[in-house]
């Protein structure tokens, strides 16, 4: 008998109950940091339901077949060297949206859910403003430049459904999990593949029309490298560094390039490293392109994300 055949028929009286508090316990071993949550989503994951019904589940405790030991006692394992668990399910929850993700895309994380929720706000205040020429904007217009797998764009879509959204990215990985999701969400999005901090010909359009640009761009600082393995070893490293000491070159590139497509009076909405928190709104301050600077707090008070109002009457303004 194999080992698998014999920990299979050891645990054929097992319930689910017992199995989750085994799994959590391995994670827990681990470094997980949240090793029952993680056990609980990847038995939702293997039983085709949702978390809640594994909770349910596991209070009647309900007993589990060998073939379900064994599937979530290799993906426990799997999780337990660090894979990403959203690799594992194939997939990451982002506001109201279930996104595909995995090798060569960034997971999007919960806190990127508030700097979403200012591009939302903004947007709505954007629908039925005047706009620059006095004219009311029925459809404002977005751009999520640095959009990986889809999720700001696709959230702003997703919340406002009357705005027009376009969302840049240049890694080809990301470009396609983007796609995918816009595909499978249905959500009408238009994805541009290119370089988020140069002028791109599919967006010469919209120079001077943009009324929100969001951006979640490389941000850690070339020296820091990431604690979590998931991160780490995961996420594509395209997706992470900055380009500088501070961490803040692609990001300013990226302002300029937000500054470029902005309406006098839209707003720049950009993530930052917690760290970056006084430092980006400054360097914003003394480009001349921006007025109104402020910085924003995470849900954990952290530093999170920066805003901006493109200043009107610079030069090349519309």
């Amino acid at each position: 008998m194999t080992q698998r055949a014999a920990a299979a028929s050891d645990r054929i009286d097992a319930t689910l109950d017992t199995e989750i508090r085994r799994a959590a316990a391995r994670l827990e071993e681990a470094g997980i940091a949240a090793p029952e949550a993680d056990a609980v989503a990847l038995a939702a994951y293997v039983l085709g339901v949702e978390p809640g019904e594994v909770r349910r589940r596991a209070i009647l405790r309900e007993t589990v077949t060998a073939d379900l030991s064994l599937r979530l006692g290799d993906l426990v394992g799997e999780r337990a060297r660090r894979i990403p668990l959203q690799h594992l399910t194939g997939m990451a929850h982002f506001r109201r949206l279930t996104l595909q993700v995995g090798p060569g895309v960034f997971i999007p994380r919960p806190e990127t859910e508030v700097v979403a929720q200012a591009a939302i706000d903004a947007t709505r205040r954007s629908a039925g403003a005047a706009g620059p020429q006095g004219a009311v904007c029925d459809a404002p217009l977005v751009v999520d430049l640095c959009t990986g797998s889809g999720a700001i764009a696709l959230a702003i879509k997703d919340e406002v459904p009357q705005a027009q959204v376009v969302g840049v990215e240049s890694d080809p990985l990301a470009y396609g999990w983007a796609v995918a999701n816009r595909d499978q969400s249905g959500l009408d999005v238009e994805l541009v593949e290119g370089d988020a901090t140069i002028e791109l010909p599919g967006l010469a359009a919209l120079e001077g029309q943009v009324d929100v640009v969001v951006s979640n761009p490389p941000y850690i600082p070339t020296g820091m490298v990431p604690i979590d393995p998931e991160v780490r070893d995961h996420d594509p490293a395209a997706a992470l560094y900055g380009g500088s000491d501070d961490g803040l070159r692609i990001p300013l590139a990226v302002a300029a390039r937000a500054a470029a497509l902005l309406r006098d009076g839209g707003l720049l909405v950009m993530e930052h490293a917690d760290s970056q928190g006084e430092l980006l709104p400054a360097r914003l301050r003394t480009s001349g392109e921006w007025t109104d600077v402020a910085d924003h707090p995470d849900l954990t008070g952290r530093p999170r994300f920066v805003t901006a109002r493109r200043a009107p009457g610079r030069p090349g303004a519309p």
